[in-house]
């Protein structure tokens, strides 16, 4: 076994996080005193403490709050890719739009994998942020910090307190900043799923520390490792140790084998379940979002696990003496349907990174521990995903023609109106008229589920999911100002449909994450029910189209007329209002549309 890897010397048996370490998490010091005195609030003392090459980037108007700090070599990488992208005309500082692509940028960094768990990809920064653009000529971190991102830091600084002052700060450390921040970035950030007291108590538990009370966790006396930095640039700092997991034994070569064993056995089981799931989702639904986030899966799971040499897997490996490669039962020999063939590959992706997650402690992989840990929670939001499209295919697989409608003047005329529309065979009918009570919405949505009885037409009611489950709708429809998909499914049961109107890819791709059913996609053109700022227009038909299988329905403006340019975009279902409900003759105007749809 060559030196330096898994040997029984404590010197080097935290070598697994200090190999991903030295990539994404940097080291942080033990609150000892002197390492305390080195941190100083005006940056221009530092005392003989080094800082990163982008310490002069910091202006006096934070030095009271930003204490003296150096970055991780991830750290600095991400600093410099966020260099190469700018959101201002002119780009002086580096603002917090770009710090989130540098920090994409760096894949198998902790930052990178949590904003990739809740979804925060690269086409949803440039969704929100669609000023973003290619910098020529960046080349490294020439340009200053914003006030924005020192505060940030600094942030991230005061809610670790003195005691975890790191000294030097990760990617890890960055992103706490961000999400904890009180700007209007931060309040995005949360929005996606992020949380500022899960990542800072993650922070605590990679680095060894209590999450209440700031003591560190009694380590053995590990002798000093160099951190990447120091090791990089040539000397330094008095090198500091990695306090990353707690005190354990240290593991005899027989049981180090047992668990390369055990890891790579489920290695293999996570990457193969992942890879058959990716090729049903692929070319079974044709979903390009979907495969990609499979794709995404196998790639970070083949990163996390990049500490442990694949040579050693391969020299522990032992197939033909595996007392459990012939157990086998007939289950697993039948596979009736596409939805147990999903689950059961999903079920073993799942276990195995449970398996993954646990054992790679073992040998002192908190790092890779932890990833695999990320990658199982997001697995369960791919899982559902892949389902929920599934059976949405499935229940609307003859919906072409969605017709939205108001309330009527009465009960009796909506109710009137639900069994014309229904007689000329649409497939859904939205109740959305805002000028009426909350027991009128119920009074009118009930007269119109009456008169849907026995027809193929479901009922939806717009953005009310206490009026749908009152009135016994099948679901609801919800706008981005809405409520959450999450919240409509607590109200209405696991059965009920939940519509989401989306105005741009990332907003469809987070949809489909969230778990609904439909989509809503538009404005297609110019409506004569609904003012809007902004006409994605065809081109975003044809992007939900390329890549979403998810049912969608191109909405905004839509008549018999222009439906074939919706058909030729890529998308055979449409939503429409004023064409139908304000048409001298509502039935044949609908029929004519699911004409020109078929």
């Amino acid at each position: 076994m060559p030196p330096g890897r898994f040997s029984q010397d404590k010197q080097v048996t935290q070598v697994g996080a200090i190999a991903l370490g030295a990539k994404c998490f940097g080291h942080l010091r033990k609150p000892t005193e002197t390492s305390v005195r080195f941190v100083f609030a005006a940056i221009g003392s530092h005392n003989g403490l080094r800082t990163s090459p982008h310490s002069h980037l910091h202006p006096p108007s934070i030095q009271m709050r930003l204490r003296s700090v150096r970055f991780t070599p991830a750290a600095d990488r991400a600093l410099q890719a966020a260099a190469a992208w700018s959101s201002a005309t002119e780009p002086q500082e580096l603002e917090i739009p770009e710090l989130l692509l540098g920090l994409l940028a760096e894949p198998e960094c902790r930052a990178a994998v949590m904003l990739l768990g809740v979804g925060v990809d690269r086409d949803r920064i440039f969704g929100r942020w669609p000023q973003l653009r290619a910098v020529e000529s960046a080349a490294g971190p020439s340009r200053p910090l914003s006030a924005e991102v020192r505060a940030a830091l600094a942030t991230a600084q005061d809610r670790l307190g003195e005691c975890l002052n790191p000294a030097e700060m990760a990617t890890e450390h960055m992103l706490l900043g961000l999400v904890a921040a009180e700007q209007e970035f931060g309040d995005w950030l949360r929005a996606q799923g992020l949380s500022a007291d899960a990542l800072e108590a993650e922070v605590r538990r990679i680095y060894g520390y209590a999450s209440g009370d700031g003591e560190p966790i009694e380590l053995d006396d590990w002798p000093a490792e160099e951190s990447a930095a120091t090791a990089a640039e040539g000397g330094g700092d008095t090198p500091v140790p990695c306090p990353a997991t707690h005190a354990r034994e240290l593991p005899t070569p027989n049981s180090q084998v047992a668990v390369l064993r055990i890891l790579d056995a489920a290695a293999n089981r996570a990457t193969e379940g992942l890879r058959v799931i990716e090729d049903w989702v692929r070319f079974a639904l044709d979903d390009r979002h979907l495969t990609r986030l499979c794709k995404q899966l196998r790639h970070e799971l083949a990163a996390a696990l990049a500490p442990v040499e694949r040579g050693d897997r391969l020299a522990s490996r032992d197939t033909l003496a595996d007392v459990g490669a012939e157990l086998t039962t007939t289950r697993e020999m039948e596979r009736p349907s596409a939805e147990q063939l999903l689950t059961a590959n999903f079920q073993r992706v799942q276990e195995a990174l449970r398996s993954l997650e646990e054992h790679a402690k073992l040998l002192g992989l908190p790092p890779a521990a932890g990833a695999c840990e990320s990658l199982r929670y997001r697995s369960y939001t791919l899982e559902r995903a892949v389902a929920t499209t599934r059976s949405s295919l499935e229940r609307l697989a003859q919906a072409r023609l969605y017709v939205l409608v108001d309330g009527q003047t009465s009960a009796a005329e909506a109710a009137a109106r639900a069994a014309q529309l229904a007689g000329a065979g649409i497939h859904l009918l939205q109740l959305r008229d805002k000028r009426l009570t909350h027991s009128e919405l119920i009074e009118r949505a009930l007269a119109m589920r009456q008169a849907l009885a026995g027809s193929q037409t479901l009922l939806i009611i717009n953005d009310r999911p206490e009026v749908a489950l009152a009135s016994g709708a099948a679901g609801v429809h919800l706008g981005q100002e809405d409520g959450s998909v999450k919240s409509a499914r607590a109200i209405l049961g696991p059965a009920a449909l939940i519509g989401v109107s989306t105005h741009a890819i990332e907003q469809a791709r987070r949809a489909v994450l969230e778990g609904a059913n439909y989509l809503g996609v538009g404005p297609t053109f110019t409506s004569r029910t609904k003012s809007f700022e902004q006409f994605p227009g065809l081109d975003y038909v044809r992007q939900v189209a390329a890549e979403i299988a998810l049912p969608a329905f191109a909405i905004g403006g839509i008549t018999a007329d222009n439906a074939g340019q919706v058909r030729a975009a890529g998308l055979s279902r449409v939503a429409v209002s004023a064409a139908v409900s304000r048409a001298a003759d509502p039935t044949s105007a609908a029929r004519e549309l699911l004409a020109r749809l078929r």
